[in-house]
This record gives C-alpha cells, structure tokens and sequence, in this order.
C-alpha cells in the first residue's frame, strides 16, 4: 500500500477497492441499478465499479454507498480509518483552505475540460465521477468524490469534491444512497 505525507496526515494514494470489511465479511457488490437502488431502501451496505466494469476498478477503486463507510465491522484496513469531516477540513485548511486545496489535490492528468493540476501534494485525486442513488453513473472525467465518515442529517453526508473547471475542494452533503470512493487516513 502506498502513502503519500501530506503535512501532518498520512493518506493512501489510491482510492479504496476492498471488497471484504476488516472482520472477513464480504460487502455486497451491486452490478444492478436494481442491486444499488435496493440496497439504499435497505439501508444496507453495498459496493460497485465504475460504471459496472471491472477494468475501472484498477484506476478509480471502487464505490461505495455511506452504509458500507459506517458499517460497525470497519471498511478500512486495520490502522486506517475513513477521514471525518473534520479531517478533510484539516486537510484543506493545511493546503491554503477549500478555493486553493483543489489544485494541489488533482491528478496531473485524466481530466476533461483541462482540468488537470500540479498535484503538488502528491493526493492524486482522479475524476472517478460517481453512482447516484438511483444506480445511474455521473461525472466520470469531471469530478471525483470522496466519502466522509461524518454524518450530516439521518438522511446525509459529508463528501469531498474536485471538479475539473475549478481549483477547489468543495464541503457537501449527499443522500447515503450515493455511491462514492473512499480515500483512507492513517489512525
């Protein structure tokens, strides 16, 4: 596994792709729209490659809905975590705050529209778009998302945005439902 310093946190420089949560349980897959929409209703944690093919997942890792990020049985490697809100705030505060952290933050290549940056930290944040609720996928090549383990509302998030038009990591909150990648920190 492979790390990037970025300051003072250690960050994985890929995005997440297990498909087993740190007990041994495996985290079901959702190759259907039917598969994801089904496990949002249920609450219930579930993962997929971008755009159901396999071949993504080497790039872009794999997606996963908010159930499977807040799932007891852990989904980071043991002595990982997925960062709370509160450490993505540090993250971007450390890199000149959310209208300059993006830039340092973005892949030096992949992005539409020219959007690709000097990634001077190291993050290598790819464009691996996202699945919306419904079990559509979205924004591959203009925007890449990360997961937070930070509730917004019972029914909400907190996410992590690049986009290709702009240098900025953006603060939202998202349905649970929404499948997104995950990028862990060290404990």
């Amino acid at each position: 596994m492979t790390v990037v310093q970025i300051v003072n946190q250690q960050w994985m420089l890929e995005n997440l792709g297990v498909d087993y949560f740190r007990n041994g349980d495996a985290i079901p897959q959702a190759e259907t729209d039917e598969a994801w929409l089904l496990a949002g209703e249920n609450k219930q944690p579930a993962w997929c490659y971008l755009e159901n093919d396999k071949a993504n997942g080497q790039k872009y890792g794999k997606l996963y809905n908010w159930y499977a990020v807040n799932d007891a049985r852990g989904l980071a490697p043991e002595g990982w975590h997925v960062p709370t809100d509160l450490e993505w705030k540090m993250l971007s505060n450390q890199l000149g705050g959310e209208d300059f952290a993006g830039e340092k933050m973005k892949s030096s290549s992949g992005w539409n529209n020219q959007g690709n940056d000097s990634n001077s930290t190291g993050f290598t944040g790819l464009p691996g778009g996202c699945r919306g609720y419904d079990g559509d996928f979205h924004h591959v090549g203009s925007h890449g998302y990360w997961w937070s383990a930070s509730e917004n509302d019972e029914s909400g998030a907190w996410v992590r945005r690049l986009d290709d038009s702009y240098p900025y990591l953006n603060r939202y909150h998202y349905h649970k439902e929404n499948g997104f990648s995950i990028r862990c920190v060290r404990d």
